[in-house]
């Protein structure tokens, strides 16, 4: 496995513990110019910070990578994220126009992606990310298992 891949999404892991630390489901999303290899974006859930349902990480870090790139479209750019994306969040990264998604564990529950609604089968999307699910599955799986054992 590239080493670059595994330090985006190590990267993605940090920022999801912070989340945790903070109250938040452990998510963490980093986005990444693949024409300079430089993080754009690198947020963590803030649902409850912000009072937001929509306050996802890949939704974060879309909007700032828009915002840092100056454009709403990231053709040259790849997300990393910890969890499978949910179908809100699948359908931005479709209307982003995200290069490759790549994401830690699979969401049986609640993804959008492999699991669920699958949006980017949808006759109704127009773009389809490269996808490669399972990168540092069991490190972001334990995550979240430990943050909700805690919960209950």
């Amino acid at each position: 496995m590239d080493q670059e891949l595994v330090d985006y999404m190590e990267t993605a892991l940090s920022t999801a513990e912070m989340a945790a630390h903070r109250g938040e489901v452990p998510v963490g999303a980093v986005i990444v110019d693949t024409r300079s290899g430089r993080i754009v974006a690198n947020c963590g859930n803030q649902m409850i910070g912000r009072h937001d349902p929509t306050a996802h990480a890949e939704m974060l870090a879309i909007r700032a990578a828009g915002n840092m790139v100056g454009s709403e479209r990231l053709v040259d750019c790849d997300l990393y994220v910890t969890l499978e994306p949910c179908p809100m969040c699948a359908a931005a990264i479709s209307l982003a126009r995200i290069r490759r998604l790549y994401f830690a564990a699979y969401d049986p529950k609640g993804g959008g992606v492999e699991y669920g609604a699958r949006i980017f089968d949808q006759p109704s999307c127009h773009y389809k990310p490269e996808i490669y699910g399972g990168l540092q599955e069991a490190r972001s799986a334990a995550l979240l298992k430990n943050f909700f054992e805690t919960r209950r």
